[in-house]
Order: structure tokens, then sequence, then C-alpha cells
């Protein structure tokens, strides 16, 4: 893992014409409606609704017999998995309420469930993966790990040939690696992270393994304390932690790899990409559409995903027509705006896992 970045910059492109029309044609919607950017009622009820069923899934569950105890597990994990999606990534970019310290813990108990520090993925996530989509090293997302080639300049290895075929177990396992490898390599200042300086001291600690024992405790010691048996509790878990990590991933199913660019950054102390940061989002990602308008309640936004990287800031019950606009803006301004169905997604990421795993040189 890379532990130090030199800062990187967009080149002072001539996009100033295309932001303008963008704020004002979004900051214009906005007014029209006399509405803001944060969750509305309507977000926070379906929010409120879905803590209340998963928290009544999980008290049944704790004292039911053993086909109802997996049931109901099953849907405490599912739907804190969903919370997450429609609530925790808009908290992290503190869009779901206008307080960040509220945003704050809203993340730290939403995430209970997924044994993840939410400091550091908030990090990894805003500092890292929004501010530097598909460069290499930058982007902690696309990181080499020896096991999954993401992009060109990456090592090939031979077992890579067959990563359109294993990349579901990869998937799966994602949101363990990121619990246990991801998040003890920044605590330990072994990653970029060093230089936040998050959660410092004994108080940043105590945050730290809150999460990690809160997690153990609510996954596995409260059901193990209620009687259940052991192995079935352990089974259970690690199915739930693939299943709901598998959730997240289809629904960002090659947002960023569907015939979208990679970058190397540029040599030197102060490093400038040749390209706007718009352009770069544009090249780097791409929106999706649900076959059903109704079915984008259960993507939390992220079918819009270049959408949301050019408003990070907004919450994602806009992005519907925050992508109309920038698809119109696109257009006169000469921007690559895609917006593809799911097929066409999975169609592409299969390809470009297909190319990624030929034998050339990174």
């Amino acid at each position: 893992m890379v532990k130090t970045l030199t800062p990187l910059r967009f080149s002072t492109a001539q996009e100033g014409a295309f932001h303008r029309a963008l704020q004002r044609r979004a900051y214009g919607y906005l007014h029209a409606r006399g509405d803001h950017r944060f969750a509305n009622r309507r977000a926070i009820s379906k929010a409120v609704l879905i803590l209340l069923a998963a928290i009544v899934c999980y008290s049944l569950a704790l004292r039911a017999s053993q086909l109802a105890f997996m049931a109901g597990y099953v849907a405490f994990a599912v739907l804190m998995m969903w919370l997450n999606i429609d609530v925790n990534h808009d908290a992290s970019h503190h869009t779901f309420v206008r307080s960040r310290v509220l945003n704050a813990v809203i993340s730290r108990a939403v995430t209970l469930s997924t044994g993840i520090e939410p400091v550091y993925w908030r990090v990894r996530h805003v500092s890292f993966h929004h501010r530097y989509a598909n460069i290499e090293r930058y982007d902690l997302d696309t990181e080499e790990n020896g096991i999954f080639r993401q992009t060109p300049f990456q090592r090939w290895r031979g077992w890579m040939r067959w990563q359109h075929i294993y990349w579901p177990l990869v998937a799966a396992l994602s949101l363990s690696w990121i619990g246990v490898v991801f998040d003890w390599a920044d605590r330990l200042g072994r990653t970029p992270l060093r230089a936040e300086r998050l959660l410092p001291g004994a108080a940043g600690w105590a945050a730290f393994i809150f999460s990690k024992l809160g997690h153990l405790t609510l996954m596995l010691g409260l059901p193990l304390l209620m009687g259940h048996d052991g192995g079935l509790v352990l089974g259970l878990y690690l199915l739930v932690q693939m299943c709901t990590s598998l959730m997240v991933v289809f629904l960002l199913l090659g947002t960023h790899w569907a015939d979208a660019a990679f970058y190397q950054a540029p040599a030197g102390e102060k490093p400038v990409m040749a390209h706007g940061w718009y352009y770069h989002n544009f090249m780097t990602a791409c929106d999706w559409h649900t076959p059903q308008r109704w079915q984008e309640m259960l993507t939390g936004g992220l079918n819009y995903h270049l959408t949301h990287h050019l408003f990070p800031g907004w919450h994602h019950r806009h992005y519907p027509a925050l992508a109309r606009i920038i698809g119109e803006l696109a257009a006169e301004h000469g921007l690559p705006y895609r917006c593809i169905r799911y097929d066409e997604l999975r169609a592409a990421q299969r390809a470009f896992l297909r190319q990624m795993g030929r034998a050339h040189a990174a």
C-alpha cells in the first residue's frame, strides 16, 4: 500500500462556462421548488421506517426458534445495508442532514452492522475516490492488490485471466476486506490517510475499537448470549457479510469501468493533470437508469453515479432532476455524458474484466 501521495491538481481548462451554467441551472431548480440540498421529510421518514423494521427483525430474531432466527438475522443485515446505501452514503458527504456532527453520529450508528470504521471510509471515499477517480495510486478504491486487476497500469498475473469469472467472490469479500485490512492499515498509518491525522489519540483509538467490538457484539455476541448455536450464528454472519457486500457492488457495477478512461498522475513535485475536473469525471464515470422509476428508491442514488460525482454535496433525491440538467448542458458544451441501461452496464463490465485479464504489459 502507498503511504504518501504528492498533491495532485487538475488543469485550469476552459470549463468555466459549463460550471457556471451547471450551477445556475441546479440552484435555479432548487429555488423554483423552494427546496434545499439535504434530505427532506420523506427521505428521513423512509430511513426511520427502514431502521425500525431492522430493529424489529433483530429483536424478534434474538428470541426466535432456529428458522425464525435465520430469517430475522438475514432480514436485519439486509435492511441495515439498505440504510448504508440510502443514508450513510449521504451522511458521509454531509448531505443527509445539515449538522456535520449529526451526520457523523448517523454514520457511526448505521455502519455498526458492517464492521467498517466510518471515518476512514468517508475520507477514502470523499477525499481520494471522488477527487481522483480512476487515477492510478490516487484512487484508493482501485489500489493494486495482486488478486484483481482494475486498471491497465497494474501488473498482470496468470490467475487474472479468470477474473471475469471469480469477480463475484472478490465482490462478496470486499466488505470484510475493508473492515479488516483497509481499516487496520489506515489505523496503523500505512496508507495515505496517515497525513489526514484522523481519529487522533486515545479518543480516536476508543472510537475505532468501539466500531470493531460493537460490530462483533451486535452480529455475533448477542445472538450467542441468547443461546443460539455458535456454528449457525457464525455461518449466518459470514453469509450476510458476503451477500450485503454483493448488494453494494451490484449497484456500483461497472460505473467506473464501463467504457471509462484510466489515468496516471504526471511526474513532478507539483503534478497537474492535462485536463479539467469536469472532463475527468465525464470520462471516468457514467449514470445508469433503472427499468422502472420506483426501483430508484432501492438504489440510494448510486445508479446516478456520474451525477453524484458532480454533485456530491446534494442528497440523492435530487439526482434524477440533476441528471437531466447535466445531460442537456453536456450536449451544449461538448462533454460526453452517458446514461445507459443496466444490461449495457453489465455487458461493459464483463468486457472490461476480460480485457484487464488478458496478458499484456501494464
